[in-house]
């Protein structure tokens, strides 16, 4: 979802990040879908997406179904982008990184589990909670896909500054590419204009890129 006045503010802090330069990662940001192949003949989508977004929700089926039907032709990257008016999209999007590091094919896993579970951690719900009980409930919630065995290291990665810093960089590099809302897109490196893409839009974007690669 998208606040006009937030859209502003974040527009003016992505001109003044692009003013210095960005600390510049280890590897490129984001997760990719099934590890294929992101460069080269497969259309390649990034999407910034808010674990606490209804939005970015709401957009996963039909992106998920776009990529099962075009199996290694359309490639995925995921990048997250907590939104700052979602008080705890940042702790959600940090215990991505933290899985990501532990087990990485536990991040989609997580990510879907966000989505179902994101009214839980909603502004108003968790008004009166302590951030330290919403750190021990996520990773409470985390830690049936990551795996039990990873209890301590994924408590420990909410105190591991790799982790902070990688949920940094996510943001950051959302602002650096002009986004300003969640769910944005961006396929082949250019930015769709239309946020709300359903199945068929998804097809009648991706069919006619396939068919230029062929030829």
């Amino acid at each position: 979802m998208t606040n006009p006045l937030l859209c502003l503010v974040m527009l003016f802090l992505c001109f003044s990040l692009c003013k210095s330069q960005l600390p510049i990662p280890a590897k490129i940001d984001g997760f990719v879908y099934k590890k294929p192949t992101v460069w080269g003949e497969s259309v390649a989508v990034e999407a910034f997406l808010d674990p606490h977004c209804p939005d970015s929700r709401d957009s996963w089926l039909p992106l998920k179904q776009a990529l099962d039907y075009y199996s290694g032709r359309l490639s995925l990257v995921v990048h997250p982008f907590p939104l700052p008016y979602h008080s705890n999209s940042f702790t959600a999007c940090r215990s991505l990184h933290i899985a990501n590091k532990l087990n990485s094919s536990s991040v989609y896993p997580l990510l879907e589990l966000f989505f179902k579970t994101q009214e839980k951690y909603y502004n108003r719900p968790t008004y009166w909670i302590p951030r330290a009980s919403i750190v021990a409930d996520m990773t409470k919630l985390a830690l049936t896909v990551v795996g039990e065995s990873f209890s301590t290291a994924f408590h420990s990665g909410f105190n591991d500054s790799s982790t902070d810093q990688a949920a940094r960089i996510s943001f950051k590099y959302g602002c650096s590419r002009g986004v300003a809302g969640t769910p944005s897109f961006f396929v082949n490196g250019m930015p769709l204009s239309n946020s709300t893409v359903d199945y068929n839009t998804w097809k009648s974007i991706v069919d006619p890129l396939l068919s230029k690669n062929k030829n």
